[in-house]
């Protein structure tokens, strides 16, 4: 498939949105690197062609690979898919990417229970951490390439983050209420509605023997903190997809850590927040997901 084909122009907030670079960054870019290059319309309002929205995608999934701006955004779009290729290998053994593949290839035939079947398999015989670690996370990280590169509707992708939501909140209700320290509450702000995420770490935790309450999606910052503090929680999770507006992060969180009693810690993480540095009192900003057990522990010990 053609991106091109399908991807219209778009001026720079629908580009923000799209694909969770934020406008400053975009305007930066177009000073320091020459790109992207939008045209302007009759308003002098910048908008961006479906070439470089194409790139900006691919750019944006690099950039969450850990790679430098100045690397990636002189490269034209064949190079950038190149680029991805190359650094969209298996993250763990041949035998488990394979498995992986399978399942993303029943979400592609349209085979829904059957995938459902074959998570809930996988979930019994791993235990619901390694679930997460090694089923979950890679596979996310197959389904985003393949949506860069066009090889994915959007009822496809829809799809299997209904089917993996709903295997993970069985397997999560399914456990016995955790009811050790730390006392962990889940939610997101009100511009992120995207909850697999956050539903990942909750279920990191709960198998940890956490107790755990999650809130849902998109809660004023004031609800959260008034909730966390009349709850008597511990820690604040919070997740930020790469679809969360990237200018507004840092400040978003550190409204909400002005918010939030300073006993109360915050953990957060997610793709709009690498390569950001973030510096808040007790505050712990996660790289990736297998650190979670390791710092329910760290809390433990250090409580």
């Amino acid at each position: 498939m053609n991106l091109q084909e399908i991807t219209p122009a778009m001026r720079i907030a629908d580009v923000e949105r799209d694909t969770g670079i934020g406008k400053d960054t975009l305007r930066v870019w177009e000073r320091r690197y020459d790109f992207p290059r939008p045209d302007r319309d009759a308003l002098g309002e910048r908008v961006y062609s479906a070439d470089q929205i194409d790139r900006l995608r691919i750019i944006r999934r690099l950039l969450d690979k850990g790679m430098r701006p100045s690397k990636v955004l002189p490269l034209d779009l064949p190079a950038l898919q190149q680029l991805l290729d190359k650094h969209s290998g298996p993250l763990h053994s041949p035998a488990r990417h394979a498995i992986c593949l399978s399942l993303v290839k029943l979400l592609r035939m349209h085979r829904s229970r059957e995938l459902r079947e074959s998570l809930n398999r996988i979930l019994v015989q791993d235990g619901l951490q390694k679930f997460i670690t090694d089923t979950i996370v890679p596979i996310n990280g197959i389904i985003g390439d393949y949506w860069i590169r066009g090889e994915l509707s959007v009822p496809e992708e829809h799809l299997y983050t209904e089917q993996v939501q709903n295997v993970i909140r069985h397997a999560i209700h399914s456990h016995a209420p955790g009811e050790s320290a730390p006392r962990i509450l889940f939610t997101t702000f009100p511009d992120e509605e995207h909850c697999l995420g956050i539903l990942m770490v909750e279920a990191m935790c709960v198998a940890a023997g956490a107790h755990c309450t999650s809130l849902g999606t998109r809660i004023p910052l004031s609800d959260i903190s008034k909730y966390a503090s009349d709850g008597r929680y511990d820690v604040v999770a919070l997740s930020f997809s790469a679809a969360y507006p990237s200018r507004t992060v840092t400040k978003d969180l550190t409204q909400f850590r002005e918010l939030l009693p300073a006993k109360i810690a915050i953990w957060a993480g997610g793709g709009a927040l690498n390569q950001k540095r973030i510096k808040l009192p007790n505050t712990t900003i996660l790289t990736n997901i297998e650190g979670v057990p390791a710092l329910v522990a760290h809390w433990r010990t250090g409580a």
